[in-house]
């Protein structure tokens, strides 16, 4: 199974609290909700395809919790493109504080997670989606674990809030895939993770 992960992030790299004010405010993070205004027909209609092409999902917990209180008691979630997916199909959470997921078809990973996600992996052909989950998806990076990742950057600077990718941490080479741009500015990157960069080594004086 292919392991994917699909990120909202602004140019300055924010992913926290993209959807409304008050999703996440930790840190004092006061500017919520920066999507909105630039999705578009387009952007959504990507989105849509991202999900509806899912086998499974793989959450880290907050980004869990906060999908479980909005797609998953969305009444007749079968009518959308978002929660019917989300609701039907099964949902792996690596965490080893949740114990008692009340969300249908959830499986927790609490133990070795790089096994059972390897496990995953190992499992017939599909897609294993990871949506938000920024300090999983750091993780599953650094354990090369991803298979593809896909940005959908926001034409939006706002400054202040945890970015997908950090100060430091693990560096990695990636291949374009695809890339395109939709009416309100949304770009849409997909990569292809290829092991560590190559960096130039420092140019020789030249002998005299």
């Amino acid at each position: 199974m292919k392991l994917t992960t699909t990120t909202w992030l602004t140019v300055d790299g924010v992913m926290q609290g993209l959807g409304a004010p008050d999703e996440d405010r930790r840190g004092g993070f006061e500017r919520g909700g920066w999507v909105a205004p630039h999705v578009d027909d387009e952007a959504m209609a990507f989105l849509h395809q991202v999900y509806q092409r899912a086998d499974a999902f793989l959450f880290g917990r907050r980004t869990y919790e906060i999908f479980a209180g909005y797609w998953g008691v969305m009444p007749d979630p079968e009518r959308d493109p978002i929660a019917g997916p989300l609701n039907v199909r099964p949902k792996y959470v690596a965490s080893t504080t949740l114990t008692a997921p009340r969300w249908a078809h959830t499986t927790v990973l609490s133990g070795d997670v790089a096994a059972g996600v390897r496990e995953l992996k190992a499992g017939p052909a599909g897609e294993l989606q990871v949506h938000g989950s920024g300090v999983l998806i750091r993780w599953l990076l650094g354990n090369q674990l991803v298979d593809e990742i896909t940005l959908l950057t926001v034409p939006v600077i706002v400054g202040q809030g945890t970015r997908l990718f950090p100060g430091t941490g693990p560096d990695t080479a990636l291949d374009l895939v695809r890339s395109r741009s939709t009416p309100k500015g949304v770009t849409i990157q997909v990569y292809r993770p290829t092991g560590r960069p190559r960096y130039e080594s420092a140019a020789q004086t030249p002998s005299t």
